[in-house]
């Protein structure tokens, strides 16, 4: 009894601890025999994932891809991109439905538990956007306030360290948030600079707050593990390159976001 016990519980690691029955060995070889990388990127954070008047992906975060697909494939065009959002984008990574994620992904700890990270390709900071006929000076005065956050993103947390008791509103998108903000469902919205930025540059009704409340290193993450220690150590690689060469400048000012 004692045996067939122990090879029930035997049988039950291989099954649920994969022991010896890991997927891909190596993520770097089974997207090179693929010919082609698949990107999780953002469609609603212009200028780095968005989509145009035609419904084509472009932006920052697009053409760090290609630029990532023509170092492994020299060809830009080989890569495929799935659309992500900021609460679904870590569990597409590790479900294994994209291969790396580029999409305003900030480092955190709590993240670095879960998957790791490229080095940095960009710095963010927090902001505050407000309408204009708000009297909002600081994230001091959210205190009792409803404050809009997109699910998935570091907003929450700043909002919860420096006002806690402020009303939080979730939104699954910044275009959703935005709009809400808009009609006036709550009293600020909380996210990076960049994406801020975008959302309110030809609209004089809202204003954002000078002050940042964090720096929100953005860069591409892995699976978690060995198998992506080749395919992290190519893409920075190339993120080194382009730093170094200029041409991680030169996108940056295309959109429009260098400091």
């Amino acid at each position: 009894m004692l045996r067939k016990i122990f090879c029930i519980l035997l049988l039950m690691c291989f099954i649920f601890c994969g022991c010896g029955t890991k997927k891909h060995a190596n993520d770097f070889k089974t997207i090179k025999k693929r010919g082609r990388i698949i990107v999780g990127v953002r469609s609603d954070t212009r200028p780095f994932g968005y989509r145009d008047i035609n419904g084509n992906l472009q932006g920052f975060d697009i053409d760090l891809a290609r630029s990532i697909a023509k170092h492994i494939f020299a060809d830009s065009g080989a890569v495929e991109f799935v659309p992500v959002t900021a609460e679904n984008r870590m569990s597409m990574l590790t479900s294994e439905k994209v291969d790396i994620v580029i999409a305003t992904m900030s480092i955190t700890d709590q993240r670095r538990m879960i998957v790791d990270f490229s080095q940095p390709y960009y710095v963010a900071g927090q902001a505050i956007l407000v309408r204009n006929n708000q009297n909002i000076a600081s994230i001091r005065q959210l205190n009792g306030r409803k404050v809009i956050i997109v699910y998935g993103s570091t907003g929450e947390m700043s909002v919860r360290i420096n006002a806690p008791e402020a009303i939080i509103r979730g939104y699954k998108d910044y275009g959703l948030a935005y709009k809400a903000l808009k009609r006036g469902d709550a009293d600020a919205m909380i996210a990076d600079d960049t994406i801020l930025y975008n959302l309110a540059l030809d609209d004089p009704t809202v204003k954002i707050l000078k002050k940042r409340f964090s720096k929100e290193p953005y860069a591409v993450a892995f699976r978690k593990g060995a198998a992506s220690k080749q395919l992290k150590n190519a893409i920075n690689f190339q993120i080194d390159f382009l730093e170094h060469s200029g041409e991680l400048y030169k996108m940056k000012k295309k959109w429009g976001i260098w400091k």
